[in-house]
């Protein structure tokens, strides 16, 4: 009868270290798979960190570009806008369309074609500051969706010269609240008012 009880008790406590390091097992495969996951959802941000950074990076290059053509255009300097112009061309083509998301790669194509024709323009025409001026206004209602879309990393104006184009108005995009019109230039350089902040 000793024997059997023992025998019993030897069993209880195998069947009991067996659960336990199955349990054990299960936890640590479950711990594994954890980390896994982790890793990849890691991965993953990183990667898309690395996209949205690219994007963010040509976005401001194209801002600064954009910004360079305006000034150039409020001083009346049609050869340093069309500088402007070519690289706004350039910096567009470093956009990695392949990390935007679905939403903002249909607003990219719907704006990119139109924006890149009319920084072309804007580039091939240094000496007929009026047809600059005139593809500079497309061009800033463009350039204001694509800030609202993908950011510009620094705070912008929209301004609103009500002369322009017939007294049909214009808008354009400043780094500065101070009004400096690229449409009329040294003629009429503070006619105009912010319509709005752009953070």
């Amino acid at each position: 009868m000793k024997n059997i009880i023992i025998g019993i008790a030897i069993a209880i406590s195998a069947v009991a270290c067996n659960n336990g390091s199955h349990k054990a097992a299960e936890k640590s495969e479950k711990k594994d798979d954890t980390t896994q996951v982790n890793n990849s959802k890691e991965k993953e941000t990183d990667t898309s960190n690395k996209a949205d950074a690219k994007v963010d990076g040509s976005m401001q290059e194209m801002v600064s570009q954009y910004l360079q053509m305006k000034n150039a255009l409020a001083n009346d300097n049609g050869k340093d806008a069309a500088s402007a112009g070519n690289a706004f061309v350039e910096s567009m083509g470093k956009i990695e369309k392949t990390s935007l998301t679905t939403g903002k790669k249909k607003i990219w194509d719907d704006l990119s074609d139109d924006a890149k024709e009319m920084a072309e323009h804007i580039g091939k025409n240094a000496g007929d500051i009026e047809h600059q001026r005139e593809h500079f206004d497309m061009l800033s209602k463009d350039m204001y969706d694509m800030v609202k879309t993908f950011g510009a990393a620094q705070t912008l104006y929209q301004d609103f010269c009500p002369m322009y184009n017939d007294k049909k108005g214009a808008i354009w995009l400043s780094e500065i609240k101070e009004i400096k019109n690229p449409y009329l230039g040294k003629k009429m350089p503070t006619c105009g008012s912010v319509k709005e902040e752009i953070k």
